[in-house]
């Protein structure tokens, strides 16, 4: 199934200067790789790409945060990631033509922008700047692969979630005179998802979590890992 980008107006002119994927474009570079960019609104959980459509585009955040899931046929997510605002992914499906084993959901109301492959091909790789600044990035993502993948071979579950937790606060942290906020609004069902863990444990090892006072949960629902976290979690090497 191939999607249908509608069209609406661009977002602030230049955003793409504050993603580093571009940083190597100059004024008129910029400029161009705007006018192939296509612009659609979504909703709070609406399906942003389909796992069979991940090999036309690649996408960048220009507001609001989305998720990067598998979809089992029963409905549940294991959720891979969740990229934020200025993330841009999808340029590995359009290097090997193959579909990523995901699909992006809209995490909370959202702004995406599409490149598509063919102009991904013609106006992106042209530039030696863009292709070294592809090469950082599948190096990147490589290393986030390895993060999950040694936070998922963790055993214990208590420390399997602070694992997830501290990841969620290098990517989406923002220091606190408390200690530090994710900023990112995640259920308990999507925490275990992450995790692969139960909601039933992952509900329970937060609420001890709070009683010892090592998180707080903040009237936004973002999660506070305290100064006191670090005391007892011990960093997966």
């Amino acid at each position: 199934m191939i999607i249908k980008l509608a069209h609406h107006r661009k977002p602030a002119v230049n955003i793409i200067k504050n993603v580093p994927f571009f940083s190597e474009l100059n004024h008129e570079e910029t400029a161009q790789i705007e006018q192939f960019i296509k612009i659609k609104h979504y909703s709070k959980d609406q399906v942003v790409l389909y796992e069979e459509d991940t090999s036309n585009y690649m996408y960048l955040v220009y507001s609001g945060k989305v998720r990067v899931a598998k979809v089992y046929e029963d409905g549940r997510e294991q959720i891979i990631t969740i990229h934020k605002k200025n993330d841009f992914f999808g340029e590995m499906s359009l290097l090997d033509g193959k579909t990523s084993p995901a699909t992006v959901i809209a995490h909370e109301d959202s702004v995406i922008g599409f490149l598509s492959k063919n102009d991904f091909e013609q106006h992106l790789l042209s530039s030696e700047g863009i292709r070294s600044k592809v090469i950082d990035l599948l190096c990147e993502r490589l290393r986030d692969s390895w993060a999950m993948i040694r936070i998922l071979s963790i055993d214990n579950a208590e420390q399997r979630l602070m694992a997830v937790l501290d990841r969620l606060q290098e990517i989406y942290g923002v220091k606190d005179g408390r200690g530090i906020i994710i900023n990112v609004k995640l259920t308990h069902q999507q925490i275990a998802n992450y995790a692969s863990i139960s909601r039933e444990t992952v509900t329970r090892i937060l609420n001890r979590l709070e009683r010892d006072q090592l998180i707080e949960i903040l009237e936004n629902k973002y999660i506070l890992l305290t100064n006191q976290f670090y005391s007892k979690f011990k960093k997966v090497a």
